[in-house]
């Protein structure tokens, strides 16, 4: 989106009406973002970073072919 699908909204109301919605659109950004940070450090608690996960998946994968080769 680009300014002008806004153009209209902005130009046609008065200044104060504007800033007052761009300070709500402010708060509930960082809102979405506190949250999204939460979320963010609890899967990192309870799952490991990244290279923790690509490690483990590594394990994984390694036992899977060690048993695929068992089977043969």
């Amino acid at each position: 989106m680009t300014y002008e699908t806004y153009r209209q909204f902005v130009e046609t109301r008065p200044a104060e009406i504007v800033a007052n919605i761009a300070i709500c659109l402010i708060h509930q950004t960082n809102y979405l973002l506190d949250q999204q940070i939460r979320r963010l450090e609890k899967d990192f608690l309870k799952e490991g970073g990244l290279r923790e996960r690509m490690t483990r998946a590594r394990l994984q994968a390694r036992d899977q072919q060690r048993k695929g080769r068992g089977k043969v």
